[in-house]
């Protein structure tokens, strides 16, 4: 599928519904919750580790160097494997082909990449890992470019998972932070974009002048 004929592309209503189903599950709606609504909620599906004794799991406490490293980035791989499953079944029932009818309208102009890239969008305000890896499988399956995915990264780089991370890190920023956290994450969501907006901005005149330099050889 190409970026070009996102317009054309017929997406049935089970693609709406798988899609809607997966931003949900993405976008920490109901990280909160704590009935049957849970279940829409990505990281408690995800679940966790239990306890080997009291507030330490298997990973154990005070751990260092590319040991420990080692056992966080394995705590990884469950929700990594769980969300590309998740992504294979909406891709599946079209999900796919409505993110980038229904994105692209909002992020060409903002960043300037493919509505295609819109779930990406949505789950790194949660997981900048789940986001990596699908920006990683875009640009494989060609459905990006690499200006597009650099721009991307650039956006997700910079204050990664800015929802989940800003949640987690509020305890201990309470005492020196002056605003609530609601402003926090709009103005780390703006610095996002701009920063990303940089990059594109540098890419366009970084091709302009080779595109006049190989004219000119």
């Amino acid at each position: 599928m190409s970026n070009q004929n996102n317009q054309e592309i017929k997406v049935t209503w089970k693609g709406y519904l798988s899609l809607a189903i997966l931003v949900i599950l993405f976008s920490g709606i109901f990280s909160s919750a704590d009935n049957f609504l849970a279940a829409f909620d990505f990281s408690k599906l995800c679940g966790s580790f239990g306890q080997i004794v009291e507030g330490v799991t298997f990973t154990g406490k005070g751990g260092t160097g590319a040991k420990d490293g080692f056992l966080t980035a394995l705590t990884l791989i469950p929700a990594v494997c769980f969300a590309i499953g998740l992504i294979d079944v909406v891709e599946y029932y079209g999900g796919m082909e409505a993110a980038a009818k229904l994105f692209n309208p909002l992020l060409k102009p903002i960043l300037g990449i493919p509505g295609i890239t819109g779930i990406a969008f949505v789950s790194s305000f949660t997981s900048s890992d789940v986001a990596s890896i699908m920006t990683r499988d875009l640009y494989n399956q060609g459905l990006i470019t690499d200006d597009e995915r650099t721009i991307f990264v650039s956006y997700q780089y910079a204050a990664s998972a800015v929802i989940l991370n800003t949640i987690n890190l509020m305890a201990p920023l309470l005492a020196i932070a002056p605003l609530a956290i609601g402003p926090i994450i709009v103005i780390q969501f703006f610095c996002k974009l701009i920063g990303a907006n940089i990059v594109r901005i540098y890419l366009k005149f970084f091709n302009k002048k080779q595109n006049i330099n190989e004219g000119v050889a």
